[in-house]
């Protein structure tokens, strides 16, 4: 164990190393190639030189900054810009509950709490999401922190945990809230559900919208479940697990390191990412470059890693991917099951992407079956063609599609709304005639009704 763990040390801190080497020499080139004297020389290496440089320089710098929500002012109906306040309204060791308080504005009736993944990037990653939800809801986001930052002597973290802070969380924010759980955690959030349908039902949301989320990773494959069954646990704790080293507070703690998750996403799509950069320098070259372009705002956040705690990243693993236990019904939480079965009361609705190759169509659906004790009048699904994983929460297609008909959904299932008396039937929204919708204000939304 002694072995295992300083074997971790080192090559935490390699990696570190590594970082920060590169980021050194970015600043390096992009300082030495701007020497003034260089200007006599009309060659176009030293450009060349200074682009590298500053683009270097600045990837391999984000890779450990944490990014700022920089939420925009809300226009308000009075004409007046309401300013937006991120304030910490629950803290925890391992995540914290954030307020999205807009200025000067009454309460909305409809509450949001965004279920944020915990895969590699911060909270921000939702950072669009939440900006177009803020008109129209107040917000509510779960903001999970890096595991390097954490001392050991705060324990442990693992998927058990995470649903016991999801029930924390919707039990702070008391009724008539509606939960969107986005990608990793919504499985989670289903089986927090389950834990409150039976141990506090005055606590459950109103709503609960999952998201591009793996609740059956085996209902369609992809390369991320590929993965999963490939490799063994063993090789898993062997090679993906490190130490953190003395750098950071949570030194000693087990992780799976950010710069390690870092690898694999641009691996996955190595020759796009390579030409995005090769652009990027080139553009920085020509002088056509500037500071809030495309590329730094994809990257500034893309790049942007923390760490997981290792027995929240093996548990998903064994438990959500090998195990099928949220997709079979045998999850359990502090040795008691959460049977989703017992969800009664709530209503849920799921969204997938047809391109989307992380969770692809079929593996979120499939909440709705374990779903039996919600009847079909209070379930909904929505396949959105063409939409990759990314797109289905932050993109063009959640922007124009998805939100309207989420927000459709929370609207319909409200405490005030009145309930139609109709057989029950489930509402399938799978592309179909673009219409407009102007009941919110402003502009209208383009979206897509059931067919």
């Amino acid at each position: 164990m002694a072995y295992k763990g300083l074997r971790g040390i080192v090559s935490y801190d390699a990696m570190e190393t590594m970082r920060n080497t590169n980021e050194w020499l970015g600043a390096s080139a992009r300082a030495l190639a701007s020497y003034p004297i260089f200007a006599m020389i009309p060659h176009p290496a030293f450009k060349m030189m200074s682009a590298w440089g500053r683009v270097t320089e600045r990837s391999f710098a984000r890779m450990v900054i944490k990014p700022d929500w920089e939420i925009p002012p809300i226009p308000g109906a009075e004409g007046q810009d309401h300013l937006v306040y991120v304030e910490s309204e629950l803290k925890k060791p391992f995540g914290s509950l954030l307020r999205f308080r807009v200025a000067r504005r009454e309460p909305m009736e409809r509450r949001v709490l965004l279920v944020a993944p915990m895969s590699g990037h911060y909270a921000t990653l939702l950072r669009s999401t939440v900006t177009s939800l803020l008109p129209d809801c107040d917000v509510w986001v779960t903001d999970w922190h890096n595991a390097r930052d954490i001392p050991v002597s705060e324990g442990k973290f693992d998927v058990e945990d995470y649903t016991a802070y999801l029930v924390d969380f919707i039990k702070h924010l008391g009724p008539n809230l509606n939960v969107i759980a986005v990608c990793q955690p919504a499985p989670l959030a289903l089986a927090a559900t389950a834990v409150l349908a039976e141990t506090d039902p005055a606590a459950q949301p109103r709503t609960l919208t999952l998201i591009g989320g793996p609740i059956d990773p085996d209902a369609a494959a992809t390369e991320v479940t590929d993965f999963g069954n490939r490799v063994t646990m063993g090789e898993l704790d062997a090679f993906m697990i490190q130490q953190v080293g003395f750098k950071y507070r949570g030194a000693g703690r087990m992780v799976y390191p950010g710069l390690a998750q870092l690898g694999s996403f641009i691996a996955m799509n190595s020759e796009t990412h390579s030409k995005a950069f090769i652009e990027k320098i080139l553009a920085e070259a020509r002088g056509q470059a500037s500071e809030g372009d495309k590329h730094n705002t994809f990257y500034d956040e893309y790049l942007a890693v923390m760490d997981m705690t290792a027995e929240f990243y093996l548990s998903t693993v064994e438990r959500i991917f090998k195990n099928l236990e949220i997709a079979q019904n045998r999850f359990t939480v502090n040795g008691q099951l959460a049977d989703i079965g017992k969800i009664k009361d709530v209503a849920v609705m799921t969204v997938e992407g047809g391109n989307d190759d992380i969770s692809a169509p079929g593996q979120c659906v499939a909440a709705l079956q374990l779903c039996s004790g919600v009847p079909e009048s209070r379930k909904a699904e929505h396949l959105e063609p063409n939409a990759g994983h990314y797109g289905i929460f932050a993109g063009k297609s959640w922007r124009l599609n998805i939100r309207p008909l989420v927000l459709d959904f929370i609207d319909e299932h409200s405490a005030s709304a009145p309930q139609p008396d109709e057989p029950p039937r489930r509402k399938r929204q799978r592309g179909g005639q673009v219409v407009g919708d102007t009941r919110r204000g402003g502009p209208a939304d383009d979206r897509k009704i059931a067919v």
